[in-house]
């Protein structure tokens, strides 16, 4: 489509700042045969914290939750999910659960993209597997002074009626840059990401699938970092630069004329900083012999805000509750943590200094 026809893609100059995070993520994965040496247990403890933030965080980021212990019960044993939220919870699970264990099988195409969109909708009738039927925009919603609510269009996805067609244009424009072209998969996988938003070529469910086909496209290529630490959940946290770089790079999209560039630098941010807190992750996990205390300790030391007992467990699966309880109790008495309330509703937060 617009970001990867031959023309527009010859016409991208790089930085020197650029190349050198396209080297750095190259770097990063070289190294994931080394991480993957270390002990089962530990990646098996990250492999579980990702999947369930990477559901919690994809939903969330399109306003849909549910109670912390309903997920919990929906991601680690058998629960029949509901209502509608718990159905698309539950529904992006298993799409991500089929990614993660079989993605070599599905090629980029519009069977694919049809059938993720199905996955992530199996538990909601009538809603998945099929391009839109309706013309869609992407809206801002804001709050003026006066506390009154308003909406303004950031961008006008391609019309309905052209959708089949700009898919299989968009399938068409990444198979030449990947496979005829042989271009940069680092620049390539961004700009297809971009395109499919652009598009928006499902009713409802564009930003989770956009999310999945992230992550297919990336282990296409070896970039599985994903598997371990959940970019879901790096893209909510910095969910504020994930709209404002999308629409600057968006803006002229429709004529091919639009700026790459901060979608770039904000998609290759998120892989850097992934990347980045996997080797702190693993590298606290050598230093630590596996010891349980440290890893639940490196669990608390990276939340940003305030967490439940359930929280760490889901990081620490290995480890059972009482023991969480009671290093939390060794930290706080050091003065690292702070307990705010009693019994079922208790949180933790880390003692600001």
């Amino acid at each position: 489509m617009h970001s990867l026809t031959p023309s527009y893609l010859d016409s991208i100059s790089l930085t020197t700042k650029q190349a050198s995070a396209i080297q750095t993520l190259g770097e990063y994965c070289g190294k994931q045969q080394l991480y993957a040496q270390q002990t089962p247990q530990i990646l098996d403890d990250l492999k579980t914290a990702a999947m369930i933030e990477s559901v919690v965080s994809s939903n969330r980021l399109e306003g849909i939750t549910a109670a912390p212990d309903r997920i919990e019960a929906l991601m680690l044993r058998p629960t029949a999910a509901a209502g509608r939220s718990e159905e698309e919870i539950a529904g992006y699970r298993d799409a991500l659960e089929e990614l993660h264990g079989n993605s070599s099988q599905f090629p980029i195409n519009e069977n694919t993209l049809l059938h993720f969109h199905d996955m992530i909708n199996r538990y909601t009738a009538g809603l998945g597997g099929r391009w839109k039927r309706h013309d869609n925009v992407i809206l801002e919603r804001y709050r003026d002074a006066a506390g009154r609510i308003h909406e303004r269009i950031r961008f006008r996805p391609v019309p309905a009626a052209e959708t089949p067609s700009a898919i299989a244009q968009f399938v068409g424009a990444y198979d030449r840059a990947i496979y005829h072209d042989r271009r940069e998969p680092l620049v390539i996988i961004p700009l297809t990401i971009l395109d499919f938003l652009c598009i928006h070529p499902f009713d409802d469910g564009n930003g989770r699938c956009s999310r999945l086909l992230m992550l297919l496209l990336l282990y296409h290529f070896g970039y599985e970092v994903g598997r371990y630490i959940s970019l879901e959940r790096v893209i909510e946290q910095s969910k504020e630069t994930y709209y404002e770089t999308l629409e600057a790079s968006s803006r002229n999209w429709h004529q091919g004329k639009h700026d790459p560039h901060p979608w770039l630098n904000y998609s290759w941010g998120v892989l850097i900083a992934a990347y980045k807190e996997f080797e702190d992750r693993v590298g606290t996990i050598q230093t630590a012999r596996g010891s349980k205390t440290e890893r639940v300790r490196s669990a608390v030391l990276r939340r940003l805000g305030e967490f439940a007992i359930s929280d760490i467990q889901r990081d620490c699966p290995t480890v059972s509750r009482d023991m969480i309880r009671v290093v939390l109790n060794q930290m706080r008495e050091e003065g690292v943590v702070e307990l705010h309330g009693k019994g079922r509703g208790a949180r933790w937060s880390r003692v600001k200094g």
